[in-house]
């Protein structure tokens, strides 16, 4: 099991024990106290230490008396600067370097005296309203942080989103009111995403995470989209995807302060990210510049790879020229368990009227757990994944493969003896007419005989293999009757039981 996943199911596990990794243990500091009639329409300080290293803050304020009428508004300040006021409309507030609940400011947090401000415009005559603030520190290396409201939705499932898009944080640009392209605003993106009928989008701007801010005032909003953070890596030697942390990560791959890649993956996974490679098929030139991947890569120690790029996609397909699956298939071939993703690249999310948005061009498919970040994330990491290469929004593509009692999914590797009977199972759901199964990868010359077509646009196939002995493995495609990629699978890989012996390279 590789270092991404192992950090990423430890994080999930948390997760699903709270709804709120801030909540997920004792609050670091508690204050109490109690406001009454003499408090009426005056400010009181709540003075406190922030130590050292604390990059997030995060504060949860009740209080009583409300059956009375009383009201206890809050604001915050730090040893520099006011930080914001939400009045009597939140009871919870975060701040941190890229993003804070609105009302207040993101930026760093410096060490030392910082004050709750808490003002009672309204305290009856003899009424009391005791409170109750929780306060917790975490550091620069805390990880992913989780939705307020829980699970954007609870429970096993099929999510499909789109993981590389972009703002006017970054180089998205859109027509304004007047027709003139300007920065894209964030809301846009997410609304094509709810009106996709998307379950999550990532807004991964280049090297930048100030998007997240305008993300935080606007999820409740959308609280039927999970938004998972994101930026792109763009580098001189390539461009990549980080998934799930929110604070500053040093891009500059070849500096003195980034030498090589090894150090920019340590401080992703340091902050409990995923790093996903984009477009690795186009090349680097001025016509894109950095696009192409060159940076000398211990693939061990990357997790997924956007094979589908929707800004590819439209003009050369899926298999054509700048296509990333060629590129995947020879890290597979050569070991390595990679996870396919697809992302549309977007950079516009309101591109005029009567032409529709790319967002979910193409959509990535996650078996995951719940919809959360780190559950996402978790299922990328192990594989279970499949990209619905045109977005259609109906296909379903399930692949399990059994010998025994032993079963594997999407991404997962099954052990099996050398001459053994492997069972096959794939359904297809949403598929057109005409549609077929295609399959790809070593193991497919073990394949007892199959018939390729689709009996029906929701069809259930059973495929036949014996196992050779030899680490491989086995991806299912779908395609149209036109033989137009649908749908690409990620691969299910097979081992001997002396699985350690067939490879002398060990992938992850």
């Amino acid at each position: 099991m590789n270092r991404y996943l192992r950090q990423l199911l430890v994080l999930l596990a948390v997760c699903l024990t709270s709804p709120v990794l801030a909540q997920a243990r004792t609050a670091d500091l508690v204050l109490t106290g109690q406001m009454t009639g003499r408090d009426h329409e005056t400010y009181r300080d709540l003075t406190f230490q922030v130590p050292a290293g604390t990059a997030r803050l995060t504060v949860d304020f009740t209080y009583g008396g409300q059956d009375a009428h009383s009201i206890i508004d809050l604001g915050l300040r730090d040893p520099v600067r006011f930080r914001g006021w939400s009045g009597g409309s939140k009871s919870r507030i975060l701040v941190e370097d890229s993003r804070a609940t609105p009302g207040y400011l993101p930026g760093p947090l410096p060490a030392g005296r910082w004050a709750l401000i808490l003002g009672v415009p309204n305290m009856r005559k003899g009424a009391q309203a005791p409170y109750v603030a929780r306060i917790w520190f975490d550091p620069a290396k805390s990880k992913i942080q989780e939705p307020d409201q829980g699970p954007v939705k609870a429970g096993p499932g099929w999510y499909r989103g789109d993981l590389h898009t972009h703002s006017g944080h970054s180089d998205g640009k859109c027509p304004s009111d007047k027709g003139i392209m300007v920065a894209c605003p964030v809301f846009l993106t997410l609304q094509a995403a709810r009106d996709k009928g998307l379950d999550f989008i990532a807004l991964s701007d280049h090297n930048t995470a100030s998007q997240n801010n305008s993300l935080q005032e606007l999820a409740p909003y959308f609280d039927n989209l999970l938004i998972l953070p994101a930026r792109e890596i763009t580098t001189f030697q390539g461009h990549a995807n980080l998934f799930g942390p929110t604070g500053p990560l040093d891009f500059r791959l070849g500096s003195r302060e980034v030498p090589d890649l090894s150090s920019l993956l340590d401080a992703a996974e340091a902050a409990g990210g995923l790093v996903s490679i984009n477009h690795p098929g186009l090349p680097s030139g001025e016509a894109c510049m950095g696009c192409g991947w060159t940076a000398a890569t211990d693939w061990s120690r990357i997790p997924a790879m956007e094979v589908v790029n929707g800004g590819s996609l439209s003009t050369f397909g899926p298999e054509g020229a700048f296509s990333g699956i060629k590129v995947w298939e020879s890290r597979l071939n050569e070991g390595f368990h990679i996870t396919a993703i697809g992302g549309s690249d977007n950079h516009n999310a309101a591109p005029g009227a009567g032409v529709p948005t790319s967002i979910g061009v193409p959509t990535t498919v996650i078996h995951a757990q719940d919809l959360t970040p780190a559950a996402l994330l978790a299922a990328i990491a192990q594989g279970h994944v499949f990209i619905d290469v045109w977005g259609h929004g109906q296909i379903g593509l399930e692949v399990t493969a059994q010998a025994g009692d032993a079963r594997a999914e999407m991404g997962d590797t099954l052990t099996v003896a050398s001459g053994r009977r492997v069972d096959i199972q794939i359904r297809v759901l949403g598929a057109p007419s005409g549609a077929k199964i295609s399959l790809a990868g070593p193991a497919s010359a073990s394949l007892e005989p199959w018939a390729a077509e689709l009996e029906s646009p929701d069809g259930l196939k059973m495929v036949t293999l014996k196992a050779t002995g030899v680490r491989t493995w086995l991806r299912v495609d779908v395609r149209g009757p036109d033989g137009k990629l649908l749908a690409i699978g990620n691969p299910i890989y097979f081992q001997s039981v002396q699985g350690q012996l067939d490879l002398a390279r060990q992938p992850n």
